[in-house]
């Protein structure tokens, strides 16, 4: 009798290595977007990085897409990942700091965990959600200005000492609670709900990933979608942003170099990778790291400060990635059931018990890219 070999757990580091790109190219388009126009740094982060990715697929032998099915669902996955996502983000990124900026597109694996639970059958079980519930929690401290949070928190504790009988209910008010239309005007206006958008279009983009990889190889259906989903960019730039490139210092082009190929090409390429094969859930949770890389190297690089509230939205950051990725061993240990021996993200017999609809196609399809 043949036994299988085990599988090999994906090394930590390369797991992280989307996400850390991700925050750095946050922090390296800032520092150019005072000497340059957004969409022109979206094409920049969408074109050249998608040819690069299918040069590396075609040198690797990946085969191309084939058959209408293939290239629709590609240009679905092109227009919602590429298109909206890179569009919104550079015109929500010019509008916010990295580290907010980051942290509302970061947002996005709440969207990611209850569309893949719906679709594909992933359980996120009570400590998943908790887990979820501390990362937004986290994020929260890490870019939403600490006044606000100050200011909420002491009308909510007022709120509450008022229902307990410790303060008279004519004294408190919920209103401080309550948004006004200026506020909304203003978190329209500085970028914030662009960022939101922006994280909705890449929720779906990561879901739409998963059906994509049914129909071609992950890595060249990445570059494919990032080719096709910045030329419609490349053309509004072209026609609506004048003298894009005559600001630009050496500085700028390299920053734009670096948010490219490792912001955009190697981050991507690996992301959607991963994304194909493994736990959407266990994935996505990964991405509260983002801002936490944006946040210190926008410290590092842009002077942006780091608050005490912030550092404190580190630490429920990285508490809310070890319960999400764990969930699995930390319920069978509560339970007192033997722990699976690899994470829910790594383990293939764990994957085929999460998504039972789709088990079959998945693993013919990723058998067919090895």
């Amino acid at each position: 009798m043949t036994v299988s070999p085990q599988p090999r757990a994906t090394p930590a580091l390369l797991l992280i290595a989307p996400f850390f790109l991700w925050g750095t190219a946050m922090v390296a388009m800032k520092g150019s977007l005072d000497h340059t126009a957004p969409l022109f740094l979206a094409t920049v982060r969408l074109l050249p990085a998608g040819l690069l990715i299918l040069a590396v697929g075609m040198v690797m032998g990946k085969p191309q897409p084939k058959g209408w099915q293939s290239w629709a669902w590609i240009l679905a996955f092109a227009v919602v990942d590429a298109t909206l996502f890179q569009t919104l983000l550079a015109e929500g990124l010019q509008r916010t700091g990295a580290g907010l900026g980051s942290v509302m597109i970061d947002s996005q694996p709440l969207a990611v965990a209850l569309l893949a639970s719906w679709l594909f059958g992933e359980q996120i079980g009570l400590w998943g959600w908790l887990g979820m519930a501390i990362g937004i929690a986290g994020i929260s401290l890490l870019g939403l200005p600490d006044e606000w949070i100050i200011q909420a928190s002491q009308s909510l504790w007022q709120t509450l000492q008022s229902w307990i009988g410790l303060a008279p209910a004519g004294q408190v008010s919920l209103a401080g609670l309550l948004p006004t239309e200026p506020w909304l005007a203003a978190l329209f206006h500085n970028g914030e709900w662009l960022m939101l958008l922006a994280s909705l279009s890449m929720a779906v983009g990561t879901i739409l990933s998963r059906y994509v990889s049914r129909q071609a190889d992950p890595i060249m259906a990445t570059g494919w979608h990032m080719v096709l989903g910045g030329v419609p960019v490349a053309l509004l730039s072209w026609q609506w942003e004048t003298g894009a490139t005559a600001g630009l210092t050496a500085t700028d082009w390299l920053a734009l170099g670096y948010a490219s190929v490792f912001g955009s090409a190697i981050a991507y390429g690996l992301f959607f990778y991963f994304a194909a094969s493994g736990s959407l859930t266990s994935l996505s949770a990964l991405t509260f790291l983002t801002p936490v890389f944006a946040l210190l190297f926008g410290n590092l690089f842009l002077q942006e400060v780091l608050s005490e509230l912030q550092m404190f939205g580190v630490a429920l950051t990285l508490v809310s990635i070890y319960l999400i990725n764990q969930r699995e061993a930390i319920a069978a240990k509560v339970s007192g059931d033997i722990a699976p021996p690899l994470s829910s993200y790594d383990s293939p017999q764990k994957r085929s018990d999460l998504e039972p609809k789709e088990s079959t196609t998945l693993a013919a399809s990723q058998d067919s890219h090895q």
